[in-house]
């Protein structure tokens, strides 16, 4: 195993990152600092705050959708409160929180390196998100409003709309830059900065999530980029690009923008994919099943994920040989994620089972993703998807996936990772009695979106007929269990942080790969000396300074 080696203070203990004082003290400690452990907090201070704005217009989207006739807000606010929620969870929460966080976080200890390959980058990175984010809340209170076009920003909504669409447009560019940069350091960390004798079959599979979804933002992001800042262009210059009373083509946004958020599906997904793969062995106690099969199957998802854009366009008048290609490829797209639910669901058989909350959450995952998935694969049918296309069942479906999958992922990784980042141990009677409030607010929240969207609800409808209401009642009551979960979860946590049990142990689960084999929490470098692998993914030698600790002891 690895040994926890730093330089010792006089007192015969290494300071932890949090302790740590280098050039700057105090806050700026924090703003300025390169360390990928603090850039991983800030980045999940931020990313929680941004949730609880997100998940407060959800909850009113709700409220709104109780009666038939509307509730609380007028037709301009409820566009408005659906496309920031969208445009929050999408851009802001949902695709970078698991590599933005414990990617930074844990990434460099789970490879053996000291820090990610450019520090300065990184802390680039996250003040271009916070930016990013900041100007998109500052388009609610502005002249104009918040955008109301819906996430996805369609021409010809994007480029008449009297909104701060511009202010919106922009933010959502430079959120992109950060993605891009995140991804360009983990890529090069994974293929510079392993451990020596870690191949890439000695990774763990966190690992391997992350260098498949680093690769999505690195390519098919300045895709987004680029149609975004086009649609500025058009609006401020008049250029006739996508709008077609200028010549251009509306379909051609269509394409571009789904070249780039359908594979950031997968890069919201991807990562929670990898936590799951990290849980489950631990709390079965087991080594994984088909490890390689779990490896390969990341980049079999990150590929083909980038070549089925076009399955949300089958309402559009695509030609019959290009629908039947798309539909193809998205029935394809399925297999890499049916082959690591069997490899979880394999390794958990005739496990020696150990249901902590963060079991919970990845069986949680498994579950509603499973969902998420089959009913992506009925949209994938030509003649039903031109049925479903723009009702309920489309915001039931993306639920599941996204927050179903990479929701569930992420209060996995939370309950998993987090006693080790700050040397707290959080309530576990508490964290399960807030999973299953989350549990089943949510599928009483989403589930009757799929009834809604086969009787013919369609979505981003402010009234509705009569006959949906029963339906729309369930689902605003499944919100209030689902957000008080949610705050239970939260306030557990956080509360954890101040008055939890102290944890020194460094591997509290029993878990295998490096970040359990240093100190709790972790020391600023991480390791004195780089750890060497020896045999399998999780084996490595021991250091020298294990003696030293005990003579200074």
């Amino acid at each position: 195993m690895a040994s926890d080696t730093l330089a010792l203070h006089h007192n015969g203990h290494a300071p932890s990152y949090l302790e740590y004082e280098g050039k700057h003290k105090g806050i700026w400690g924090w703003f300025l600092s390169t360390d990928h452990k603090r850039i991983g907090i800030l980045y999940l201070i931020a990313i929680i705050s941004f949730f609880a704005v997100g998940v407060t217009l959800g909850f009113l989207i709700r409220l709104e959708l109780l009666t038939p006739q509307g509730t609380i807000v007028g037709p301009q606010a409820y566009n408005e409160f659906f496309t920031l929620h969208g445009v929050i969870m999408i851009f802001i929460v949902v695709i970078p929180v698991i590599p933005a966080v414990f990617g930074n976080f844990f990434l460099p200890i789970m490879l053996g390196a000291k820090d990610v390959a450019f520090p300065r980058l990184n802390l680039l990175s996250w003040y271009l998100y916070i930016t990013g984010g900041t100007l998109i809340l500052l388009s609610i209170i502005l002249p104009g409003g918040a955008a109301d076009t819906g996430w996805t920003f369609y021409v010809p909504y994007s480029v008449r709309t009297g909104t701060n669409m511009i202010l919106t447009l922009s933010a959502t560019f430079i959120l992109g830059f950060s993605s891009i940069l995140t991804g360009l350091n983990f890529l090069t960390t994974i293929h510079r900065m392993r451990a020596p004798g870690m191949g890439w079959f000695k990774m763990p599979l966190f690992a391997w999530s992350l260098y498949a979804t680093s690769w999505i933002q690195v390519i098919v992001t300045p895709i987004v980029g680029i149609t975004l800042l086009m649609v500025v262009i058009e609006r401020v210059f008049h250029v006739g690009i996508f709008d077609p009373t200028l010549g251009g083509d509306p379909l051609l946004f269509q394409h571009m923008f789904w070249m780039y958020s359908h594979p950031a599906v997968y890069i919201i997904i991807v990562p929670a994919m990898g936590v799951i793969s990290e849980v489950i062995p631990v709390f079965s106690q087991r080594t994984i099943f088909g490890y390689k099969f779990i490896a390969y199957s990341s980049l079999g998802i990150a590929l083909f994920g980038s070549l089925v854009w076009a399955h949300h366009m089958f309402a559009t008048g695509m030609s019959d040989t290009a629908e039947f290609v798309f539909s193809l490829l998205t029935f394809l797209v399925a297999i890499p994620s049916a082959i690591k639910v069997f490899n979880w669901t394999a390794t958990l058989y005739k496990g020696s089972i150990k249901l902590e909350a963060p079991l919970l959450y990845a069986l949680a995952f498994i579950f509603l993703f499973s969902i998420g998935g089959l009913t992506g694969i009925i949209q994938g049918a030509l003649n039903v998807d031109i049925y479903l296309t723009d009702t309920y069942f489309i915001v039931g479906h993306i639920h599941y996936v996204v927050f179903g999958g990479t929701g569930m992922g992420l209060f996995a990784a939370l309950h998993y990772w987090l006693p080790k980042m700050f040397g707290r141990m959080y309530n576990k009677k508490v964290a399960k009695f807030a999973f299953w409030n989350i549990f089943i607010g949510f599928n009483v929240l989403y589930f009757p979106f799929f009834i809604l969207g086969w009787m013919g609800m369609p979505r981003r409808s402010y009234h509705y007929l009569p006959q949906f209401q029963l339906y729309h009642v369930i689902s605003t009551v499944g919100s209030w269990i689902l957000v008080i979960g949610l705050f239970i979860m939260l306030f557990n946590l956080l509360r954890s942080l101040v008055k939890g049990k102290k944890v020194t142990e460094k591997n509290i689960w029993g878990g295998e790969t490096l970040e359990w084999q240093i100190e709790t929490p972790p020391t600023t470098e991480n390791f004195e000396e780089i750890p060497s692998v020896i045999d399998g993914p999780y084996e490595y030698k021991q250091n020298e300074l294990a003696s030293v600790e005990e003579e200074v002891h």
